[in-house]
């Protein structure tokens, strides 16, 4: 059984990996999502377990010392973490990881696990990504600022990562993603057929026969 593939997406806050990261989830079953932890305090429709788990500083203090992070960071003003044993074990049983994560986490990930397969997702202008930080009302005035500020040194960085992502129509955008993990599970270190000795669809005896006629 070959390892299952470590996905990560990554991106400013606003470019929507978080979104395509969801439709791959609903499309793919060979996918399972990291669930990450965090000390920032729940959004609105956001639940323990599920979207992030929810840790005091404390509690995030203790993950760190028992290394249990494959990688964590802090990003505008609060703690961010990957559960190693969640990734590793899925990955080994074969199973395929979807990590979504901001860009200092992600190059931590890349360089702790250089096989992972590492996607930054772009917006299709600042502009447009100020307006969806906006839009979405989960931020105060000056978090969005903060987080658009922080944009511009993100994006410098894209070069670091195996694929870019232009997420101007999330249809088309996902489309490109879905083209990518098609390409990357038939990577010949993750996809090993089998060939058989015969061909079972020629196996009746008149393949030939049939094919000339």
């Amino acid at each position: 059984m070959s390892r299952g593939m470590l996905l990560v997406l990554s991106g400013p806050s606003g470019a929507g990996k978080g979104t395509l990261a969801g439709r791959l989830l609903q499309e793919d079953p060979t996918f399972r999502f990291s669930v990450s932890c965090t000390t920032r305090k729940p959004r609105e429709r956001e639940t323990n377990g599920r979207h992030y788990y929810f840790l005091d500083d404390k509690e995030f203090d203790q993950s760190i010392e028992k290394h249990m992070f494959l990688e964590y960071a802090v990003v505008h003003g609060h703690r961010y973490g990957t559960l190693r044993m969640h990734v590793m074990e899925q990955i080994e049983r074969g199973t395929n990881v979807l990590l979504d994560v901001d860009p200092q986490g992600a190059r931590s990930v890349m360089r702790a696990e250089p096989s992972c397969v590492s996607v930054f997702i772009l917006p299709p202008s600042y502009e447009e990504l100020a307006v969806r930080l906006h839009t979405r009302n989960t931020d105060e005035p000056t978090e969005i600022q903060r987080r658009l500020l922080n944009a511009r040194g993100e994006i410098a960085q894209m070069g670091l990562y195996h694929y870019v992502i232009i997420n101007d129509t999330i249809d088309e955008a996902f489309e490109r993603l879905k083209a990518i993990v098609l390409a990357e599970k038939h990577r010949s270190t993750r996809y090993r057929p089998e060939i058989p000795e015969k061909n079972p669809i020629n196996d009746g005896g008149c393949g030939a026969e049939s094919r000339a006629n």
